[in-house]
């Protein structure tokens, strides 16, 4: 009897500790936004040891793509079980993550060639700072990173080579890398709005291609922003990320450039997250 109860004791202990040790998601979350006009959606991943700790915690920005919204890296990406497991393990610092909606009103992250949609401007000026102040994170560059896939890919490129300041580390996956040139841009524009002028398309290619902005880049900024690049062999996008990846090189940006066996699907995001993970602790840590 003593034996039974007993071992029902340290059952319960160890599932209670195995709880204890599991961090948390919620996934439909709100804030409002003056700049859209409206409530956006984001969710958010809590480490294990949030609520009992006290202390802040270092934050990385994670994008979704086309087609998902803020709950893509929870419900497809597996962000809580891989995250739990990749600090458990050591390889990743507790962390605070922050997955935003870009999938409401209009689909992506960039202000829209008119600049009536301004989905940038509502990450920068509305969104960090909201989440900066409502959780305990580290305010400092040095203990924020950004990472996305395929149109959230392209977000995590635009962001930080706009706002090298703000971001330690930038890992696109699978990434949209914007026009490659001038012509490409307005073939694209043009498409949607016939009206736009030269200058709006030229002002958008500017701001939205990841090649032009490799090539605008002060000498100053080079290493301003670790780099971790990764796409699949078999992705669709692997043109531009190659394209980039060439101009990089030969601008002397350090990255590192990861090409896996692997196309333009989850299977392929989900084992990426852990090397984004180790990529940026690597950052957060102290040498």
């Amino acid at each position: 009897m003593i034996r039974t109860i007993l071992a029902a004791f340290f059952l319960v202990s160890f599932s209670l500790n195995l709880k204890a040790q599991s961090g948390k998601v919620f996934d439909n979350l709100t804030l409002p936004s003056k700049v859209l006009n409206a409530e956006r959606k984001y969710a958010v991943y809590l480490p294990p040891d949030y609520e009992t700790s006290g202390r802040s915690y270092p934050v990385l920005y994670l994008l979704h793509g086309a087609g998902d919204d803020q709950t893509g890296w929870v419900q497809f990406g597996e962000v809580l079980r891989i995250t739990d497991k990749a600090i458990a393990e050591g390889r990743a610092t507790p962390m605070i993550i922050v997955m935003p909606d870009a999938n409401t009103g209009r689909r992506g992250y960039e202000n829209d060639a008119r600049g009536t949609w301004r989905y940038e401007d509502f990450f920068f000026t509305e969104l960090m700072p909201f989440v900066e102040k409502k959780y305990r994170i580290k305010s400092e560059k040095r203990y924020r990173a950004i990472s996305g896939l395929s149109m959230g890919g392209g977000g995590t490129f635009t962001y930080a080579l706009h706002h090298p300041e703000l971001f330690s580390s930038a890992c696109p996956l699978s990434a949209a890398t914007g026009p490659l040139n001038l012509d490409d841009a307005k073939t694209r524009l043009k498409r949607s709005d016939s009206t736009l002028t030269e200058a709006q398309i030229i002002a958008y290619y500017q701001r939205q291609s990841v090649p032009a902005l490799i090539q605008a880049m002060p000498d100053s900024v080079k290493k301003a922003v670790r780099w971790f690049i990764d796409c699949g062999d078999d992705d669709f996008l692997y043109e531009g990320n190659s394209v980039v990846h060439i101009a990089m090189r030969k601008k002397e940006i350090p990255h590192e450039f990861r090409i896996r066996d692997g196309a333009h699907n989850w299977t392929y995001w989900r084992e990426s997250l852990p090397e984004v993970l180790l990529f940026v602790s690597q950052a957060f840590h102290q040498n």
